[in-house]
């Protein structure tokens, strides 16, 4: 868009309910919004249509297909000369106990170190170039706090998302300091799939946090947007939106 001076954000996983708080917020802070999607293709474009402001994309982002990322990059940048965010937001999993390793099957495991490990470097190769063109970027990972106490959806989960904050302290190092790459890590988020499940182990999460509640997908949404606007000398940083959950 001829004149557009507006910074561009592509989301990965932007339809998703985090995804999709994360693209509004981004928005209605002035930002055009890449909608990347695996296989919600109809909610990512509604998404993309009803955001404030104009010339927001849905596009395909498988992020554990190389070259579908790389056709996804070509899409954006026919739209727009550069990215100043990147939002991976793209993540996988299945409630497992964590003593259950039979239930843990081979499968699973390779499909969430695929999609929040491997993805999260495939998104970044292939959108490295516009990042680089905006001369001053930002790389946002959505991690939890699994990553440091262990406790979550099952143990492949928690050490995925160990993975990907130890990625932000590399990639940090690595792209600094024309970008600076930080993890946003929310405790147990009330998204529409979390709501479905069942209430008094709701109650019981809440319950073991110190503020007493659940995240709201909007409080991920403005971490990311504060760690992108707010936080200009923070990187290689784990940045917490869980009520204090690793207190208790």
């Amino acid at each position: 868009m001829a004149g557009d001076m507006r910074k561009t954000a592509v989301v990965t996983g932007g339809a998703g309910g985090i995804g999709s708080a994360i693209c509004l917020a981004l928005a209605e802070a002035g930002y055009r919004v890449v909608v990347g999607y695996n296989s919600s293709a109809d909610a990512a474009a509604i998404l993309a249509d009803g955001l404030p402001g104009t010339g927001h994309l849905a596009v395909a982002m498988p992020v554990t297909d190389t070259g579908a990322m790389a056709v996804a990059a070509e899409r954006v940048a026919e739209a727009c000369s550069s990215v100043e965010l990147l939002v991976n937001a793209a993540g996988v999993t299945r409630f497992v106990p964590h003593g259950d390793l039979d239930a843990l099957d081979d499968a699973l495991i390779s499909s969430i170190l695929d999609v929040n490990v491997r993805g999260v470097i495939v998104s970044v190769r292939a959108f490295l170039p516009l990042l680089r063109a905006a001369g001053k970027a930002v790389i946002v990972n959505i991690s939890s706090i699994a990553a440091v106490t262990g406790m979550g959806s099952n143990i492949a989960y928690c050490a995925s998302k160990a993975a990907v904050d130890n990625l932000t302290i590399s990639m940090a190092r690595a792209f600094a300091p024309a970008i600076r790459v930080l993890s946003v890590s929310p405790g147990l988020v009330a998204t529409e799939f979390v709501q479905g499940l069942d209430q008094n182990w709701r109650e019981l999460q809440a319950g073991r946090t110190p503020l007493g509640r659940l995240a709201e997908p909007r409080e991920v949404a403005v971490a990311v947007l504060s760690a992108a606007e707010h936080f200009t000398f923070t990187t290689g940083a784990i940045l917490p939106v869980d009520g204090g959950r690793k207190i208790f």
